[in-house]
């Protein structure tokens, strides 16, 4: 059973619950037959013998007769006749039907087991059952009324075996056509549980494809449906999508690092070899360190910034929004900004006060704190930040102004990219990944950043999102 597919467990189980309802049905049905058949075959008994009771009549003198028929039976009865119609003795649906005495003495008619029967007392209206030569009879008695008639009884009787014939064709009906029907259903459920479990054959098929070819962009695609079958191919072509995204994170993350880290490593080992290649003063291994300590530290902000600026891509989930007070969140991040600004650089600040949004706290810091360093970083020395946060209606405004070297016009959508830097050489220990992380943040809240610069001018980074929701 183990190694029966799906299918297969379903086409068994559901022919096992077919023949077993076929069974069941089988022996209704002939309950029902038997019942209704014998509930016919009393009916018809009752009907023959109240019919017959209209063919005897009695006469006192023969002669009153004055539509003798030649066909009819006349027979001597104390002091008169009886006429007795010609179909009497027909048997109609192997009904009998006899006439009789008062005292049993049969006088007409026909009784296969007028013996046995002898010994049931007549019951006007009622319908006996019986045992006679080992089998099952109905007896059906009337009193005969009218002049001459009192003493008179008319007795039917027929074989509860009379209904076997129609029985029989019952059985043989039952027994070809519900096998058939079975077999029918049974192949009609298995292409039924074929066509139904098609999905999962797909979804099965696309993961092994992806397995053998590693194609992540492979998907089950089942197109329109609500069933349960298309919300689980649903559910993996996301799952196929996450993993594709991660896939793409990881081998994005594994070139930027190779890429970024090659010449910080390169600067090292060729510092340590220049200097091992020969005893140094003291002050050259001290320049040497300084270099080596100078790479290292680079090495160590970019890998930090590299795996926070993954977290944030692949497990945005994680960050729970909230209603943040951004007032006082900017507040509290430029008074710890304005103790790290460094070339003599001030930090002002125009902040509207009780704005609100539904955001994240962490991200949102995050977000501040990389526009500010940005501005730190490439503005003149001795100059000036600017911070400025105000709403208008519904949208509020976060931006960051600097009077640095500016931005070339064509270079203003690449700074987004990650470790895209307009002048390295005023990067210090940045990895150029400040800003990238600043476009996922805004997005991450459903808003927007945008760049206002000219070269020799300075730079104005714009934040804008929806007070309320944040989407």
């Amino acid at each position: 059973m183990r190694t029966l597919t799906i299918r297969k467990k379903i086409t068994l189980w559901f022919a096992a619950a077919l023949v077993l309802l076929a069974g069941l049905t089988m022996v209704v049905v002939m309950l029902i037959s038997n019942a209704v058949i014998q509930k016919g075959i009393r009916d018809d008994l009752v009907e023959r013998v109240e019919e017959n009771m209209d063919e005897v009549e009695f006469f006192s003198d023969i002669r009153d007769s004055d539509w003798m028929d030649g066909d009819d039976l006349y027979m001597k009865y104390q002091e008169g006749y009886l006429e007795i119609d010609d179909d009497f003795l027909n048997r109609v649906n192997g009904i009998y039907t006899s006439l009789y005495n008062s005292d049993g003495t049969l006088l007409y008619g026909e009784n296969p087991i007028a013996r046995e029967s002898g010994e049931y007392p007549f019951v006007d209206s009622q319908v006996q059952r019986i045992r006679a030569d080992g089998s099952r009879y109905y007896i059906y008695d009337r009193a005969l009324s009218g002049e001459g008639l009192e003493e008179l009884w008319m007795r039917g009787t027929v074989s509860e075996t009379q209904g076997d014939s129609q029985i029989h064709t019952i059985v043989r009906l039952t027994l070809w056509l519900v096998p058939l029907l079975v077999v029918l259903a049974i192949i009609g459920g298995y292409v039924i549980a074929g066509r139904f479990l098609l999905p999962i054959k797909q979804i099965g098929e696309a993961a092994e494809s992806i397995r053998e070819g590693n194609d992540l962009t492979k998907r089950i695609a089942l197109g329109k449906g609500e069933d349960e079958l298309h919300q689980l191919a649903n559910t993996f072509d996301r799952m196929f999508d996450r993993l594709e995204n991660s896939f793409k994170a990881e081998q994005q993350f594994t070139s930027d690092a190779s890429h970024e880290l090659r010449t910080p490593i390169t600067v090292i080992l060729s510092e340590c070899e220049y200097t091992l290649e020969e005893p140094r003063e003291a002050e050259e291994y001290v320049e040497a360190l300084e270099v080596i300590e100078r790479q290292g530290r680079r090495m160590s902000v970019l890998i930090g910034e590299m795996l926070e600026f993954t977290r944030l891509e692949q497990n945005a989930g994680r960050f729970v929004k909230e209603m943040v007070d951004l007032s006082g969140l900017c507040g509290a991040v430029c008074d710890d900004m304005e103790l790290v600004l460094e070339r003599g650089i001030t930090l002002k600040r125009e902040i509207t006060p009780e704005i609100t949004v539904n955001g994240n706290p962490i991200l949102l810091n995050r977000l501040l704190v990389n526009l500010i360093s940005n501005a730190g970083r490439y503005g003149r020395e001795n100059g000036h930040i600017v911070v400025k946060l105000e709403k208008k209606e519904k949208t509020v405004r976060l931006s960051v102004s600097d009077d640095g070297i500016g931005i070339e016009k064509e270079q203003q959508e690449k700074i987004w990219n990650r470790f895209y830097q307009v002048d390295p050489s005023h990067s210090g220990t940045g990895a150029g990944l400040g800003l990238a992380m600043v476009k996922s943040i805004a997005e991450f809240h459903g808003g927007s950043v945008s760049v206002e610069s000219s070269p020799g001018c300075g730079s104005t980074f714009i934040f804008l999102m929806n007070q309320e929701n944040g989407k």
